[in-house]
């Protein structure tokens, strides 16, 4: 089979099931599997395919069908104009959080360059590493519970070259968290337990933990609403990523906790999907 038939029986294939993008996910894997860059295949759509090539892309193009996502297939997730690792060890990064992280950047880009920057439930790091390259002066920290996601946190570390920028610690939210910052930054879970079966396959491959935030989907959130004040400094941001449908009353706690200057914020489909406020 040729470069071009190969693409359009795995385009095909996956429309069957369901897959969204089908044709983008086509390439990005037989891309993956020959070693090329994606744009590389429109040079080569004649170019007949050995079995060698084609047997690991079968495997691949099976998974993707049965609904494993597209980055865990690639290990590789593009997040702010960077390439980080991407496995079952954290949540995939969503574009909503690219959308936040390009918020905070344009917020705090008003203000000093020499922040101290904490990011909560780190997951990959993504937020933190982001973060971290676009405030060179900044003091960047992270924490998540989970080892594992920080040991993938640190990998991405090591490979965006920022290893000496973010200091990544263990910590169930804010215990082990000892310092005062100007922002603190989360993005905690917030899928209701009520709400587990309604998630696409390809969600369900994320860790639980970094999925369900309680019976409501608020209970971790709202921990961290509640303890966050004494390590932010005086008039320091809280900046949250939130699920469809929590801002109102999210944004209610915030005010009986003592916060100001709260607001609401759209992602680009027009969902409320961002909550900042600060305090003191």
């Amino acid at each position: 089979m040729t470069v071009l038939a190969v693409l359009q029986s795995t385009t095909g294939y996956f429309e069957k099931r369901k897959i969204e993008s089908a044709r983008l996910n086509a390439e990005h894997l037989l891309a993956h599997t020959l070693g090329k860059k994606r744009i590389e295949l429109y040079l080569e759509f004649e170019r007949e395919l050995t079995e060698a090539e084609l047997a690991p892309l079968r495997d691949l193009v099976r998974r993707r069908g049965q609904g494993e996502p597209l980055q865990h297939l690639l290990g590789t997730v593009e997040f702010c104009g960077r390439t980080f690792r991407c496995d079952k060890r954290a949540l995939i990064p969503r574009p909503e959080t690219e959308e936040l992280v390009e918020l905070l950047i344009a917020e705090l880009g008003k203000l000093k360059a020499e922040l101290r920057v904490l990011d909560v439930g780190t997951g990959s790091g993504v937020i933190a590493l982001s973060l971290a390259a676009a405030f060179p002066e900044a003091t960047v920290h992270a924490v998540d519970v989970c080892a594992e996601a920080l040991t993938l946190a640190r990998e991405n570390a090591a490979l965006v070259g920022l290893s000496d920028r973010v200091d990544f610690q263990q910590s169930d939210l804010l215990i082990a968290v000892t310092q005062v910052y100007d922002l603190i930054v989360a993005n905690l879970p917030y899928v209701a337990e009520r709400d587990r079966a309604t998630l696409a396959r390809e969600v369900r491959h994320d860790p639980e933990s970094a999925l369900f935030g309680g019976v409501q989907g608020e209970e971790i959130i709202r921990r961290l609403i509640t303890t966050a004040p004494p390590h932010l400094a005086s008039g320091g941001l809280l900046a949250l990523e939130i699920g469809i449908g929590q801002s109102a009353a999210l944004a209610a706690f915030l005010a009986a906790e003592g916060y100001v200057d709260i607001s609401a914020r759209q992602d680009c489909v027009g969902v409320t999907r961002f909550l900042l406020a600060r305090y003191g």
